[in-house]
């Protein structure tokens, strides 16, 4: 194994958050953090509630100045292997020593470029692609997780990068770092959308970027706090570091925004949903961001003896985005925690994409959420039209900080409002394109409008692949446009469907389009936990096919072909806990899926 590092493990340490958010004159995320451990050496940054070593939850903080200690640190370590510019992988688990890798590599000048651990120590193929679509001079890792990365890594061949097992550096000493390397390159690090394992694409994400959407963060959701962060603000995260989200929210906003950041792993939130809702209460002014799934977990599986004591009155923010926002949701997650006095306007549906660092659009604090009933068949058809009967959609507010268009993308010219088109996107946090891909650059990235209106630039424009309205002021997310059903020559979005069906099965759910008597035919997978005895169970299989099929009917105007309940846990999921529609729509052909009741 070429290039291993090793060392002493990191100390312990704990205090206490506080003070006030600037970011002025700085040109790179390495900078403001020193600037950060200047001001406020002794003040928490980072704290990892490590809910193996404890089930309460073990805190192990870093103030700024340790944090910057170790930093550096890892830049020692970092520039003895790999050149300003060059990329360095990072697959760790959740935690300090990631924190402390990411922001290492970031100051030795290098790309960083965060990765998920692959499971198990499996051949990922989605790792092992991206891997090679970078090429990384080095690999930051943990001793926990190096064998489970080896099998990626030998997929690579030729010369393969030095691996730096962070937990085993020597932290605690003096590094010695001239803190040079970070000026010479402008971007920040590449972070590789979750879509086909056979053409990854890397964002390239400068410090501009960055910058550009923290304050975009800054002005939408602190403008009625003077446009920064209160004092005592935490920001609370479970969302894994490799995804965009996770990313700003866990490791990079604690800098950005000057806040302390209080971070758990992904499986301590899934083991216990509520231990989310409890920091939330724990931590003063919290604001925190999830997926749907994450609001229906944390409603449906936090007890009172969970909230026993708590008090969500001190809630700022809580991010909804990622993947469709469902009304059903929010209306169960605001009705399940109002009695522990969460805020009613704290849950704010937002929206965003990596290839805009993350952050585009999110509803006012002073006027969400929102919830509006469109007439379903004319949405299908392209218009927005309110119906008292119709289908449920969340607004994401009217943009404010960022440049937002709804464009014909046949015609490439501005929608009116009321019209469904593509979301495009202007402005300085939207990315300079993917990776070494100029073809995939330029179709997503050079948009180009015919006869834009006054104040409208003609170029460039990001097209985001997502369809959306504005109706009555306030864009509204329709769905995707790759992921648009076309059955009996009619559209239907899979999104509202899926939602139709969740509300009755409780589990995730797959619409998806399949060949059938020489024409396209609905398909839903719906995972299904089982409970009962065999003979209750298919009782209940029975009730479902029957309840689905006429709500399906009733709402959306199309026969379901085939109604496949799987187990939890069946269905294929990106990286960010998104359905894979069309790896669901391959498994089904192929067979791959196990039903839990015979056909018929």
């Amino acid at each position: 194994m070429a290039g291993r590092h090793r060392g002493r493990r990191l100390q312990k340490s704990n205090t206490h958050p506080g003070g006030r958010s600037e970011v002025v004159g700085t040109v790179n995320t390495p900078a403001l953090l020193r600037e950060r451990a200047e001001q406020w050496p002794d003040r928490a940054a980072f704290t990892f509630l490590d809910y193996e070593v404890d089930q309460a939850g073990y805190a192990d903080t870093l103030t700024w100045s340790q944090i910057l200690g170790r930093t550096e640190s890892v830049a020692v370590e970092v520039a003895a292997v790999a050149s300003p510019g060059d990329r360095v992988a990072l697959l760790a688990p959740q935690g300090l020593e990631y924190i402390a890798g990411f922001f290492g590599a970031m100051e030795a000048g290098c790309i960083v470029v965060p990765l998920p651990v692959p499971a198990f120590g499996s051949h990922d193929e989605r790792v092992t692609a991206a891997l090679k679509d970078c090429a990384p001079t080095a690999v930051l890792t943990t001793s926990a997780v190096v064998g489970d990365i080896q099998a990626c890594i030998n997929a690579l061949g030729g010369n393969p990068p030095a691996i730096i097992e962070v937990d085993l550096l020597d932290l605690d000493s003096p590094a010695g770092w001239n803190g040079t390397g970070a000026l010479t390159t402008k971007t920040a690090l590449l972070q590789y959308t979750s879509g086909s394992t056979g053409s990854p694409r890397g964002v390239v994400v400068s410090h501009r970027n960055v910058f550009a959407n923290i304050e975009q963060v800054m002005q939408d959701y602190f403008g009625q706090d003077g446009g920064a962060p209160p004092e005592d603000t935490t920001l609370v995260s479970w969302l894994p570091f490799y995804h965009d989200m996770g990313l700003l929210l866990g490791v990079m906003g604690a800098v950005t925004l000057g806040r302390p950041s209080v971070v758990m792993s992904p499986i301590g939130f899934l083991q216990k949903p509520a231990r989310w809702i409890q920091q939330l209460a724990i931590n003063p002014s919290s604001f925190t961001a999830g997926p749907n799934f994450s609001f229906e977990l944390a409603a449906r599986r936090t007890t009172d003896e969970d909230m026993a004591g708590l008090d969500l009155g001190g809630v700022h923010t809580i991010l909804s985005g990622s993947e469709r926002i469902h009304a059903a949701t929010i209306r169960r997650f605001s009705e399940r925690f109002a009695r522990f006095n969460l805020p009613a306007n704290a849950l704010s549906p937002s929206y965003g994409l990596a290839e805009a660092m993350v952050y585009v659009a999110s509803a006012p604090r002073a006027n969400r959420p929102v919830t509006v009933r469109l007439n379903y068949e004319k949405l299908v058809a392209g218009t927005a039209e309110a119906d008292p009967a119709g289908a449920d959609l969340v607004s994401i507010g009217a943009p404010r900080a960022c440049t937002v268009r709804i464009v014909d993308p046949e015609t490439r010219t501005e929608c009116p409002d009321g019209r469904v088109g593509e979301i495009w996107i202007h402005g300085p946090n939207v990315a300079s394109g993917y990776w070494h891909n100029p073809e995939a650059t330029e179709r997503t990235f050079g948009g180009r409008l015919d006869a834009p209106t006054p104040g409208t630039p003609a170029q460039p424009w990001l097209r985001t692949g997502d369809l959306g309205v504005i109706h009555d002021g306030e864009m509204l997310v329709v769905g995707r446009i790759k992921d648009l059903l076309i059955v009996d020559g009619r559209n239907h979005y899979p999104d509202d469907i899926e939602a139709t069906v969740q509300e009755l099965t409780g589990g995730r759910v797959a619409a998806v389009p399949v060949t059938g008597d020489g024409r396209e035919q609905l398909v839903v997978i719906a995972e299904l936990k089982t409970r009962g005895t065999p003979q209750q169970q298919a009782q209940r299989i029975l009730t479902l096919k029957r309840d689905v099929a006429a709500a399906v009917s009733r709402s959306h105007g199309v026969r379901v072909a085939d109604l496949m309940l799987v187990a939890p846990g069946s269905l294929p999921i990106t990286t960010s806990g998104k359905i894979r529609r069309s790896t669901c729509a391959d498994c089904y052909r192929s067979e791959q899926f196990r039903r839990l009741e015979p056909i018929g």
